[in-house]
């Protein structure tokens, strides 16, 4: 070897010892670590998990992943409830008809549709309310982030006191305060959404700012691993 591709090595070397360490699938890197990130799903089992009926998961961890298609209920659940946080996760489907979603301050996990947000994950290349990224029936997307089906992307969500932001892929997608919503049944814009509590329509302001969170089942398979959430103190 010459003495040039001798130091190259060497510099290549050194920058391998210098770089931070990365993390592996449903692993912390040192980093996050030190920063309190929680990793929220192991990779391995279905420890922490559970359906919103209460039931256990009938899917099994599929290629360090996991799957609510078929898993028992509408709502695969992490046991803890969180209140403001960024919660980070990856995804990604093989059916070009891809539907599911991400739940985060569900009140009731029997009725997660109406007493939570949802975070819409689909297939498909258009924006609005109920396009990738979006909060659902509540705040449209500005843009598809989605990459090929088939291929991960990687969502966060951050909730801090009544804001929600959302990124796809590292760009921001959707956002919105929550507290602007304070007629029941409608959103700033005047349309109306969906969420009601006993027949009648609700005022997003009202939801709960603490809540379960978990990943839906809506009729296709979706892989979900990486489930990491960072909570954040909420200064008064």
């Amino acid at each position: 070897m010459t003495r040039h591709l001798q130091f190259a090595a060497a510099v290549v070397a050194a920058l391998l010892l210098a770089s931070p360490a990365i993390a592996g699938d449903n692993e912390l890197s040192d980093e996050e670590k030190q920063a309190g990130w929680q990793l929220l799903f192991n990779g391995q089992d279905l420890t922490g998990w559970n359906c919103n009926n209460g039931k256990p998961i009938a899917t099994p961890v599929e290629e360090g992943s996991l799957v609510p298609y078929k898993s028992g209920g509408y709502i695969i659940m992490h046991e803890k409830s969180f209140d403001n946080f960024v919660l980070r996760c990856d995804v990604r489907w093989e059916d070009p008809r891809c539907n599911s979603g991400i739940f985060f301050r569900v009140e009731d996990p029997k009725n997660p549709v109406n007493t939570g947000f949802e975070i819409q994950v689909m297939s498909g290349t258009g924006v609005g309310k109920h396009q990738f990224g979006a909060i659902y029936d509540l705040a449209a997307t500005t843009k598809n982030a989605g990459k090929e089906t088939g291929e991960w992307n990687t969502v966060e969500i951050r909730c801090y006191g009544p804001y929600i932001n959302v990124t796809v892929n590292g760009e921001a997608v959707a956002a919105m305060n929550c507290d602007r919503f304070d007629q029941p049944g409608l959103c700033p814009d005047g349309k109306k959404h969906k969420y009601k509590l006993n027949g009648k329509p609700r005022a997003v302001k009202d939801f709960a700012r603490a809540g379960r969170l978990g990943f839906q089942d809506h009729g296709h398979k979706v892989w979900y691993k990486n489930v990491k959430l960072l909570e954040l103190e909420l200064k008064q």
